[in-house]
């Protein structure tokens, strides 16, 4: 993982924990998948980047992905609303990085042989070196 990743994810974490409706709606925000928690839970995943930099300056597209666990057959649409929020602030510094564009590019919904489901967000972010 190159530094640009590590700082988007640490800049999704933060935007993610700090968002206090969110906060009230799960019981964590955790970086990767937790190993004990109980759900609803938001984890940010996979980091996934390529080269998108110019002539004069380095930059990333990064793939990120965000996870929303829950269990039931009741879906929190609430959550995956606030998370969508908090994903169109991720525009700004993050670290040695500038974030100058993101945007939900495709979301997914599963179902789980236990009950639980799982709400997966992709999230395409463009960035270049400060």
């Amino acid at each position: 993982m190159t530094g640009a990743e590590s700082a988007l994810r640490a800049r999704a974490l933060e935007l993610l924990a700090h968002d206090e409706v969110l906060a009230g709606m799960v019981h964590g925000i955790f970086d990767g998948t937790p190993s004990r928690v109980t759900a609803p839970y938001v984890a940010v995943g996979a980091a996934e980047g390529v080269d998108w930099g110019t002539k004069d300056r380095a930059g990333r597209e990064i793939r990120l992905t965000l996870t929303l666990v829950g269990v039931g057959s009741a879906i929190d649409e609430k959550a995956a609303a606030r998370i969508e929020a908090v994903t169109a602030a991720m525009r700004g510094p993050a670290g040695a990085w500038s974030v100058v564009g993101a945007r939900t590019i495709r979301t997914r919904f599963t179902f789980a042989r236990d009950g639980g489901w799982r709400h997966e967000f992709i999230l395409r972010c463009r960035c270049l070196a400060a």
